[in-house]
């Protein structure tokens, strides 16, 4: 079942039954596995859980970016009533940038060391818009003090070792900006910067969704960052949606036991002081040929029989709030 967005009436990405797999001499590893999700118009939703749960791939997946020996396997992927899955390689180039746009993880990493900033920048304004040199340099000053960078004539002709971590993350988000995407994906933007760079990020974030009408998906594994900028959230385990709705709702009364656990273990939301932390016994599992049932059972301490024979649907308790737990009953 579909979570109705926040945001504008028709979605601008619609996610419908995504699996991803990996083919190894192992076996298929089963990264995303059936996931559903829509993202309405200035609206951010988040997409969180543990390092191998899923997020990042379901992003690689939008923009087709999977590596060998990876590939979607089934579902849809409709970004502006457009499936991308159908696309060849030449028509997804044509859309990257200009109806969908990615911020990847580390900065310094996804820029070019040897090239300009502001070359950086110009390129996808060339390529996909058009513009000549003398345009494309005076649209990307434009973008650099849009996302609050100063002296921006100046520093396009800087090279990306010469800014700090968050300038570093401005730029790429400039870039992703170029072309007005529709949907922009932003995979750990904050991580590895202090506290108060990534709330200059998220801050820049939430105030470009405004200005620019795009709708945002925020990856991350920081439950604090999701219950800052996220309209939605979307938990994942083991490639899969464990709970989905509105992130005050969640947050405030969650329902899936993986999602007590992230919330239980963080140091933010309003803690209580004084108060221990609580880790998730376990790990996460293998997702190469996973068994029935529920992959969280081996860590969830409401497991039963049924957890371990089938794998239970999302179900609506609340408006616009869902979960797949066979006892989520006992989270109240």
């Amino acid at each position: 079942m579909a979570v109705p967005t926040t945001g504008s009436t028709e979605p601008v990405l619609s996610v419908r039954g995504l699996k991803t797999h990996f083919y190894t001499h192992d076996g298929v590893v089963s990264a995303v596995d059936g996931l559903s999700f829509k993202v309405g118009g200035k609206e951010i939703v988040g997409l969180v859980g543990e390092s191998g749960c899923g997020k990042s791939t379901v992003a690689l997946s939008i923009m087709r970016l999977i590596p060998k020996p990876g590939r979607i396997a089934a579902g849809e992927i409709i970004v502006d009533g457009q499936d991308l899955v159908p696309l060849s390689n030449q028509q997804m180039r044509r859309l990257r940038g200009s109806k969908v746009a990615m911020v990847f993880q580390d900065a310094l990493t996804a820029l070019d060391p040897t090239m300009k900033v502001g070359k950086q920048i110009m390129e996808p304004l060339q390529i996909h818009l058009g513009l000549s040199a003398r345009a494309a340099r005076e649209r990307a000053a434009e973008l650099f003090a849009q996302v609050g960078i100063s002296s921006p004539v100046a520093r396009l002709e800087q090279y990306p070792h010469q800014f700090s971590g968050g300038m570093r993350q401005r730029v790429m988000i400039a870039i992703a900006l170029s072309c007005n995407p529709k949907l922009l994906l932003a995979d750990e933007p904050t991580t590895a910067l202090d506290v108060s760079v990534q709330r200059q990020i998220l801050d820049l974030m939430l105030r470009l969704r405004e200005e620019t009408g795009a709708g945002i998906v925020l990856i991350t594994h920081d439950v604090d960052v999701v219950a800052q900028v996220c309209d939605r959230v979307v938990v994942m385990y083991a490639g899969k949606v464990m709970e989905t709705g509105p992130t005050e709702r969640i947050f405030r009364e969650p329902r899936h036991p993986y999602t007590i656990g992230l919330l239980d273990s963080t140091l933010g939301l309003g803690r209580e002081h004084g108060k221990r932390l609580r880790a998730i016994p376990g790990l996460p599992p293998d997702l190469i040929n996973l068994p029935p049932g529920c992959p969280f059972w081996p860590r969830c301490s409401w497991r039963t029989e049924q957890c371990q024979q089938a794998m239970p649907s999302l179900e609506v308790v609340a408006p616009h709030h869902q979960v797949a737990c066979w006892h989520q009953g006992m989270a109240g």
